[in-house]
């Protein structure tokens, strides 16, 4: 039978005969007793807070508590009571904290005088406590008036946690995780011990383990990564356990600097609202979760405004009340607001400022969902958690300069790629009597040469330099700058690809990323449909260049795939 028992007490309410088991070590506490006893000092009097204490976990053991967390704390406590008595007399601890091991610390804790012996290091550290206390009360202007004040505030003010686990629990190993391991107890396990606790057995229909084995469902579900990064953006541990998403979602204490904020929100609830519904709001919520994300049109409006740095509560309260066909239409508002320019149009958009790069990002991204979302009737779902585990930048489709190449290693390896597609594309640029057979031969046995490794680094950027162009004469059709750091010559790419690719031609880049899509690596789905040409129009039949026809087909798929959100990108055509 569960005999947990989860409240909130006032400190004045702490009562009984503690036991500190051999597996604690003793008293450590310093300047946190003073920190104490200055945010208690600051509590005003006239609002109606109560300063929260963290919790103190306890095994019942027989005529004993066994102190299995919260020590130092209450040793604080008991502490500052002994301080307090020597101003007002009539005050005295309602409860003793005995020792397993260090049995002398009893007396010590009971007698502690200014000049008493200091013989082993857990007097040392209880004097030393002791003595700050009576000299924080020492300080102040009228010590007796403190003293009459701050007892009222801890005895009115204050609460503790109380958290007194199962009788089979067993207490080394708890005591192990949430010290030794150094992972607290959370707000949801609070608040799980709520719904299984001794005295909640009737009011929840004894559906304790029913309701454990639920809660348990819910926090393994959280745990499958596409779900979890649909719902949020935390690529790293700020959820202790992944529930306590719903919990605060509920709760709406996600913003909270107080760790048990959570808790303390469902322990004020169950006052005045029966536990079993609470139960089933928690299930409810998370349920309305995963219908989100098993509708193919809302995974993924609701993902990319997530991606975007929307709030899940802020779009769980537009869901409120709502059809599913209202909730798509106040979604899709909220992508056009994401996306809204003021006075000026995505093809003005220049890569090379820092707030139009942020917008073309978020554009990019856009698309990427959307023509997921638009693609094969369901087919495909955009996956969010590929996507957040990685770091994306805008990549240039066809870079026209090689810039942040700046090692041998990086221009060899620049030459190598380039090197690799030369032949092909250096034909058809013969053919098309852009460059003659002997010029490109020369070309091709230089860059041999500058692969050597008997080649001298000396000079080599600059002779890099000149080889640069020369190639990049072979691969490109003309593009101005303007056209260079626009959107129709951009693409999501991941950071972590090499510098020599960033700063690669449109053919090496395309043959890379082939290379990439065959490896099984997340390539975004535009990204791939760009160098793949998928957006060219069949009768423009070359792979090797990124042209004017490519891009402004390109823009017009944007166009055609966005046109519920922005309107058209305008992209003016190249002087000749």
């Amino acid at each position: 039978m569960n005999t947990i028992v989860l409240e909130t007490k006032k400190v004045s309410e702490i009562n009984g005969n503690f036991f500190v088991p051999a597996y604690q070590r003793g008293y450590r506490w310093g300047k946190e007793a003073t920190k104490l006893l200055d945010d208690i000092s600051e509590i005003d009097d006239k609002r109606d807070y109560r300063y929260c204490l963290q919790p103190i976990v306890v095994k019942k053991n027989e005529n004993l508590l066994e102190l299995i967390d919260g020590q130092q704390r209450l040793t604080t406590i008991f502490l500052i009571l002994k301080v307090i008595k020597s101003y007002l007399p009539s005050v005295e601890p309602k409860f003793c904290l005995s020792y397993e091991v260090r049995t002398r610390s009893e007396q010590y804790l009971n007698n502690i005088s200014d000049d008493s012996s200091e013989d082993n290091i857990d007097f040392y550290f209880i004097k030393k406590a002791y003595l700050s206390i009576k000299d924080w009360f020492n300080k102040q202007s009228d010590p007796m008036l403190a003293a009459i004040n701050f007892y009222k505030k801890i005895s009115e003010k204050v609460d503790v946690i109380w958290y007194e686990v199962d009788s089979q629990e067993d207490g080394n190993s708890l005591f192990q995780r949430l010290n030794i391991g150094k992972i607290p107890l959370t707000s949801s396990e609070l608040v799980k011990a709520i719904f299984l606790s001794e005295s909640s057995k009737n009011s929840i229909e004894n559906r304790q383990e029913e309701i454990s084995l639920q809660w348990d469902n819910i926090e393994k579900e959280l745990h499958n990564s596409s779900l979890w990064y649909f719902l949020t953006n935390n690529t790293k541990s700020t959820y202790q356990t992944r529930i306590d998403l719903i919990l605060n979602l509920i709760s709406k204490t996600q913003d909270s600097n107080d760790k048990y904020a959570t808790f303390f929100y469902f322990d004020n609830l169950r006052k005045t609202t029966e536990l079993l519904k609470i139960w089933n709001d928690i299930q409810h919520t998370f349920l309305i979760l995963k219908d989100w994300y098993n509708n193919h049109d809302l995974y993924h409006r609701i993902g990319y405004l997530i991606s975007v740095e929307y709030k899940l509560e802020d779009i769980y309260n537009l869901s409120i009340n709502k059809t599913k066909k209202e909730f798509n239409k106040l979604l899709i508002d909220k992508i056009k607001e994401s996306v809204k320019l003021n006075n000026k149009n995505y093809g003005e958009l220049s890569y090379e400022n820092q707030t139009d790069y942020r917008n073309i990002s978020k554009l990019l991204l856009l698309f990427n969902v959307e023509s997921t979302r638009l693609h094969g009737e369901e087919s495909q779902w955009f996956p969010f958690d590929k996507y957040k585990s990685n770091k994306w930048s805008l990549e240039h489709i066809h870079a026209q300069q090689s810039e942040g190449m700046k090692t041998v290693a990086a221009w060899k390896e620049w030459l190598k790629l380039h090197k690799e597609s030369l032949n092909e594309v250096g034909q058809i640029q013969v053919e098309a009597g852009k460059i003659t057979v002997n010029e490109l031969n020369d070309i091709k046995d230089k860059i041999e040469d500058m692969l050597s490794d008997n080649y001298p680094t000396e000079g080599y950027g600059e002779k890099f330099n000149e080889m640069r162009e020369k190639v990049e004469s072979i691969f490109s059709e003309s593009m101005s700058v303007d056209y260079l750091h626009s959107i129709s010559n951009l693409a999501l790419l991941n950071t972590q690809d090499n510098a020599a690719l960033n700063n690669s031609t449109f053919d090496v880049k395309r043959n890379q990323i082939v290379e990439m899509i065959k490896e099984g690596k997340f390539i975004p789905y535009c990204t791939q449909m760009v160098f793949l040409k998928y957006y060219t129009p069949s009768n423009v039949n070359q792979v090797h260049f990124w042209g004017q026809a490519d891009r402004d087909s390109y823009v017009k798929a944007i166009n055609d795939v966005l046109k519920d959100y922005i309107e058209p990108i305008v992209i003016f055509k190249e002087e000749e």
